[in-house]
């Protein structure tokens, strides 16, 4: 029998660079270090917020993120608000990050819910989107998900 409550606990991620993951991370998220372990071979981060664990970082990867992979399709995290996705692209921006699509567009054709697609330092897939607000832009994929193939 499947349990009655379910709940995502915290996403694990494999990394090439401890410390430049770590650092990106807080930037972007604005997550808080719960947790380090620094012992050579051994190197973890637990990231947060307001005391919950959200994301670990585990130095294991030898090489970036590779969508012909089996594993991690991307990581997606949800805000209030439109005019929140768009505070994060102008940050991420200042910091050069890699980005799939230009600017907030829409999960789909007709859709209100979109974001941003980017990626992270090892090239893992990440969005931030908003529930509502997006349906302005013109979806840069009409015959599947925004989220799906970038």
């Amino acid at each position: 029998m499947a349990p009655t409550t379910l709940q995502t606990g915290h996403v694990g991620l494999n990394v090439t660079d401890i410390r430049r993951s770590r650092d990106f991370y807080v930037r972007v998220f604005g997550f808080e270090v719960q947790g380090e372990g620094t012992e050579r071979g051994r190197e973890f981060v637990f990231l947060g917020r307001e005391g919950r664990l959200v994301l670990t970082l585990w130095q294991q990867g030898t090489q970036g993120f590779r969508r012909d992979a089996a594993g991690l399709h991307h990581l997606s995290f949800q805000v209030e608000t439109v005019e929140e996705v768009r505070r994060a692209e102008a940050d991420l921006r200042e910091v050069g990050v890699d980005f799939a699509y230009d600017g907030v567009v829409p999960h789909g054709e007709d859709s209100s819910s979109g974001g941003i697609f980017f990626h992270d330092p090892d090239g893992i897939r990440l969005e931030i989107y908003a529930p509502t607000g997006a349906g302005d832009a013109k979806a840069p994929v009409s015959s599947a998900p925004t989220c799906g193939f970038f």
